[in-house]
């Protein structure tokens, strides 16, 4: 059985409690499922989120943006901060709108965040976002330029506590909207990649380089 990372104070679930994981093994793959991220911050006296990209070693998310991020420079300075993931499975339809919802896995994580400022480590983190994003790109690409990583905030975030709610299955009609003529059921939903467009400038101009290995797993042959 996978540790549990709540309920704690601020992920503990008080509505559909029943929806509610806390172990580690489903906090964690629907973070890395999970296509990006939000966090957020109090900015300027002001609650904000920022969607961002993030990847996971462990019980350690990080993120990145420009140093000058105005929510996670207010997020390192509070020293604390909480972050959501969501994946989108789909619709569930009732016989009543008010019974209707959507499929979803979702987490929200709380913890300490500090910056990432030893260069080896931050080097690895942000080469790391770039295989998280697409699996492979990372060695099809030119290296970092230390420019490029002095230009980055990468910061750690540190899960504390954390709970995932699951939204999935049958709809659950009242007894008398049984009867009612009205369709009703769930509708499955999937992220698709469309047909890679090849940039045209450069190297690219006159269309000779194929496609590289970890588009044509993405988006398969085509």
């Amino acid at each position: 059985m996978s540790e549990a990372l709540g309920p704690g104070d601020h992920t503990r679930l008080r509505r559909a409690p029943e929806k509610a994981l806390y172990d580690a093994d489903t906090v964690h793959a629907i973070l890395d499922e999970a296509i990006f991220c939000h966090v957020a911050a109090v900015v300027d006296g002001l609650a904000m989120t920022l969607p961002t990209l993030h990847s996971r070693e462990g019980s350690t998310i990080y993120v990145h943006a420009s140093k000058s991020n105005a929510l996670l420079r207010a997020a390192l300075a509070e020293g604390r901060v909480s972050l959501t993931a969501t994946i989108y499975d789909g619709l569930r339809l009732a016989r009543s709108g008010f019974e209707s919802s959507i499929a979803y896995r979702s987490v929200v994580v709380v913890g300490p965040i500090r910056e990432v400022s030893d260069p080896v480590h931050k080097r690895r983190v942000l080469e790391g976002f770039v295989d998280a994003v697409l699996a492979g790109r990372g060695s099809e690409v030119r290296a970092m330029s230390e420019r490029e990583a002095n230009l980055t905030l990468v910061a750690a975030i540190d899960i504390a506590e954390a709970s995932a709610k699951v939204s999935e299955g049958p709809t659950h009609d009242e007894p008398e909207d049984a009867a009612l003529a009205i369709w009703a059921g769930t509708v499955p939903a999937r992220l698709v990649y469309g047909e890679p467009v090849a940039s045209g400038d450069g190297a690219m101009a006159d269309g000779t380089i194929p496609l590289p290995a970890s588009v044509r797993r993405l988006v398969g042959e085509r």
